[in-house]
This record gives C-alpha cells, sequence and structure tokens, in this order.
C-alpha cells in the first residue's frame, strides 16, 4: 500500500519552485500546508477521477503518483456481511486508470508524468506505460531495488522520456528525489512553451 510520501514530496518540490499545486490524495497520515496549496482529500479510485477531471484540463503539468489499486470489489456492502456459507466468491472489476483516461484528452502543451512500479521486464513495461496512456515521461522503480518504493523514505528512479532516453538517479531521499521529478518535468514544459522557430 502507497504511503503518499513520493506525492507529498513531489507537491512539495513544485510548490518550492513557485507553481500553484492541487494534490489530489487518498488516505495517508502525511500533511503539506503552503499558501499555493490546495489539498483536495479522497477515498477512492472514482472520487480521485472525478476530482482530477474538474483540474485537468488548466494544468500544465500532472503527475499521476497515487498507487490506485487495479481492481475494487464488485459490490459494495453497506453494513457488515453475515456468515452465510462455508465459501463465499469475491468479484472485482476494474478501477478507472486516471492517467489512461486524461491521456486521451490531453493538450500538446501539457505535461504528464506516470510512475511504473514493475517487478519483470521493467523498461518494457514502462516504455509500454509511457506510450499507452501519452505520457511524456515515466518514472520506473523496481521493486529490486532496496530502499526503495512503498514505505520507505528513500526512492531510486529512472526516468524515461518519449525519446528513448532513461536518466537513472542514485538511490535518494524522497525529497531529492522529487526535485529531480519536478525539475524534469519543467524541462519537458519549458521545451513544450518554447515558440516554433520558423
Amino acid at each position: 500500500m502507497s504511503s503518499g510520501k513520493m506525492g507529498y514530496a513531489i507537491a512539495g518540490a513544485f510548490l518550492d519552485q513557485g507553481f500553484e499545486v492541487i494534490l489530489v490524495s487518498g488516505p495517508v497520515n502525511i500533511s503539506l500546508s503552503h499558501s499555493s496549496l490546495r489539498v483536495i482529500h479522497v477515498d477512492s479510485a472514482d472520487e480521485m477521477y472525478a476530482a482530477c477531471q474538474q483540474y485537468f484540463p488548466v494544468a500544465r503539468i500532472a503527475i499521476f503518483a497515487a498507487a490506485v489499486a487495479d481492481y475494487k470489489p464488485a459490490q459494495i456492502y453497506a453494513q457488515k456481511m453475515k456468515k452465510s456459507t462455508q465459501e463465499f466468491s469475491l468479484q472485482m472489476v476494474k478501477n478507472v486508470d486516471i492517467a489512461f483516461e486524461f491521456g486521451k484528452i490531453k493538450r500538446k502543451d501539457q505535461v504528464s508524468i506516470g510512475f511504473a512500479l514493475e517487478t519483470n521486464d521493467e523498461e518494457q513495461n514502462a516504455l509500454k506505460k509511457l506510450y499507452s496512456k501519452n505520457l511524456d515521461l515515466v518514472v520506473l522503480n523496481s521493486v529490486q531495488d532496496e530502499g526503495a518504493t512503498f514505505g520507505y523514505d528513500t526512492n531510486k528512479i529512472t526516468v524515461i522520456n518519449r525519446d528513448f532516453l532513461f536518466q537513472a538517479y542514485p538511490l535518494k531521499s524522497k525529497a531529492e528525489v522529487a526535485r529531480d521529478i519536478v525539475m524534469a518535468a519543467i524541462k519537458v514544459s519549458q521545451r513544450l512553451q518554447a515558440p516554433v522557430q520558423a
């Protein structure tokens, strides 16, 4: 389960660079306060998607850092489910793929960055995600890296762009990793905003 540390660190790094930030956050034990920050708390993937729909059209840079579950129970009970049989089956349905949905409507001047936490065929799977979700950068995490991914205060990433450029970073604090991601995002954004030379 995601602790939210990476997402909050990225929000803080953007604030340090003078950006106005809208942080759509699932349930975490972290807080962040800043005059240029608006935090929207949600409890489900559907709520997160609905919240993002309001702000994505005006976003210059969108970071999809939340570790949203791929599936959810098909039926939700408002009250305790009573024991009735020795066995029961749990039917799961697919959650909305938020980055994929916004990739379909992303403008050419917007920057979208996603994350890929992979267990096998890491680079190939990250590249698939980059193109299938219309991302500008994908941040690859490997479960093979000690001290990285969920729960740690450190992370080790490789940032991949659409030109197949792989930028590997050493193990760093999540605050330092967040700065690396933000600087990479700003660089792409500046390139997209630059006037086309005749």
